[in-house]
């Protein structure tokens, strides 16, 4: 997708449902949570609890189909959070694969 361009929902990343169960760790926090959907940039998670974190917060998401991946909270609500994925060349490899393996409905655009 280009940049600036915005799917219908005024995202600009296209998002894909999942249900990957995972750990979120943040300030030496550690909750289940499971990944609902996930795109090129981020992912929004279910809370298995109550964790420590602020928008803008730098937290860990880890899972066996992504391994680590480090993410900026964007938002945090009703036990639900929205992560912008950290834009290493190690996360984005790490996710360019888990799409190349897992779901190549959503191509990399």
């Amino acid at each position: 997708m280009l940049a600036g361009k915005l799917n219908p929902d005024g995202r600009r990343s296209q998002r894909l449902r999942c249900h990957i169960r995972g750990t979120l760790e943040c300030i030496g926090q550690r909750l289940d949570v499971r990944i609902l959907d996930i795109s090129h940039s981020g992912m929004a998670l279910q809370l298995e609890g109550w964790i420590e974190a602020k928008r803008g917060a730098m937290v860990c998401v880890r899972c066996a189909e992504l391994g680590r991946i480090d993410c900026t909270v964007r938002w945090y609500r009703a036990g639900k959070m929205g992560l912008e994925f950290d834009q290493s060349t190690n996360a984005v490899a790490q996710i360019t694969a888990y799409f190349r393996n897992f779901h190549q409905s959503l191509g990399h655009t």
